[in-house]
């Protein structure tokens, strides 16, 4: 007689394993195009919704995806053509957003972090946006090269 794993069993534990780290994904990409944040904030909003959020915690997510956003459309790719990629997942109570371009990057990210840093020339930008999305969410992570674009992961607990 051999001993072993019963594959019903394995397979069981599998299944049990996946429930409990049921994790729900949105992934889209959109035009760089500004008209397209509020259409991005939205989507995420909606999105996070199944998680039961007040008011407050949607308020905080939109304003932190917008700013992502309008940073990867005025500062990625400088108002040129290109795409936004935006995923969003909810894993039990953890939302996590990652919004990415495939611009310019960012040379010196801890330096563009820096509350009224901007790259803008033109005086038009207050340099608050990541200091925004600092305020609004728990974690923020920039990844960026020069040359290859930027990802933003943020996340937030919901309904502490």
């Amino acid at each position: 007689m051999g001993y072993g794993v019963n594959a019903d069993d394995s397979l069981k534990e599998e299944a049990s394993q996946r429930e409990d780290s049921k994790k729900e994904v949105l992934r889209m990409e959109i035009e760089s195009r500004s008209e397209n944040e509020e259409f991005a904030r939205v989507a995420v909003a909606v999105f996070m919704s199944r998680m039961n959020p007040t008011m407050e915690e949607i308020d905080d997510v939109k304003t932190a995806v917008s700013e992502a956003v309008t940073n990867g459309i005025i500062h990625g790719y400088q108002g040129k053509e290109g795409i936004i990629y935006i995923e969003a997942a909810v894993e039990g109570r953890e939302l996590s957003v990652s919004v990415r371009d495939k611009g310019v990057g960012i040379r010196d990210v801890k330096r563009a972090m820096e509350p009224m840093y901007t790259s803008d020339v033109t005086g038009e930008r207050s340099g608050m946006g990541f200091s925004f999305m600092e305020a609004f969410m728990d974690e923020i992570e920039v990844l960026s090269e020069p040359g290859k674009g930027t990802q933003v992961i943020m996340k937030k607990q919901i309904g502490r």
